[in-house]
């Protein structure tokens, strides 16, 4: 039976999770020796929280990931504990990151989101929704009448669009410029047009909107 494991990171670490299609966690950076996922999720829902939403290296946005690892693989190493008894989590060095990558069971899901005031969102840099940030690439979209076009820019834009749905289903509807029905609609309009173009990365099963006026 795989341990399940949680791991809180910011929009540009997400972006690399998505190259990977969702199955790997990217190489650490030179002054990051260690790799650390967390053993429950409410440690990794105060990290992504209080730790990235006001960070602009996470992109302003902390999103909670989880992932089942081999147990066999993980009792190679220690369960630490950073502080409190809640507080635990595994050291991976960043050199055994590519076996640690190897040991994951399946997809890497995106289990929460969060955001600060200055998240600015995944821009792209084709099509429809090139230069735009993430609210504007909401209005695009949503604005869209003919279902193949709008179809086509997912499928064409399918990166950004994972990226920015969850800030999309949390968002404050007045930064949005819709309603509440409006939203809901953008959003089976989305699932249907996902499902349609057959993307092998899955939208979380939890994207649906939040209560608003």
């Amino acid at each position: 039976m795989p341990t399940n494991l949680f791991r809180p990171i910011g929009l540009h670490e997400l972006a690399l999770l998505w190259d990977s299609g969702m199955r790997a966690f990217p190489e650490r950076l030179a002054q990051q020796p260690i790799f650390y996922p967390v053993v429950n999720l409410e440690y990794a829902r105060q990290i992504a929280r209080e730790w990235n939403t006001p960070d602009t290296n996470s992109g302003f946005a902390g999103f909670v990931t989880r992932f089942g690892v081999s147990s066999t693989y993980l009792s190679k190493f220690d369960l630490h504990t950073a502080g409190s008894a809640a507080h635990q989590e595994y050291w991976i060095p960043a050199k055994e990151l590519s076996s640690f990558n190897k040991a994951i069971s399946g997809l890497i899901s995106v289990e929460e989101a969060y955001f600060g005031d200055k998240f600015v969102g995944y821009v792209p840099d084709n099509h429809r929704l090139k230069g735009r940030n993430a609210v504007e690439q909401f209005i695009e979209l949503s604005e869209m009448s003919d279902p193949a076009d709008f179809i086509s820019e997912i499928l064409a834009n399918r990166k950004a669009v994972f990226l920015n749905c969850f800030f999309w289903v949390k968002a404050d509807l007045s930064r949005l410029g819709c309603n509440r029905e409006q939203r809901e609609v953008f959003f089976t309009n989305l699932a249907n047009a996902w499902e349609s173009s057959k993307i092998n990365v899955p939208l979380p099963i939890w994207l649906k909107p939040e209560g608003g006026k």
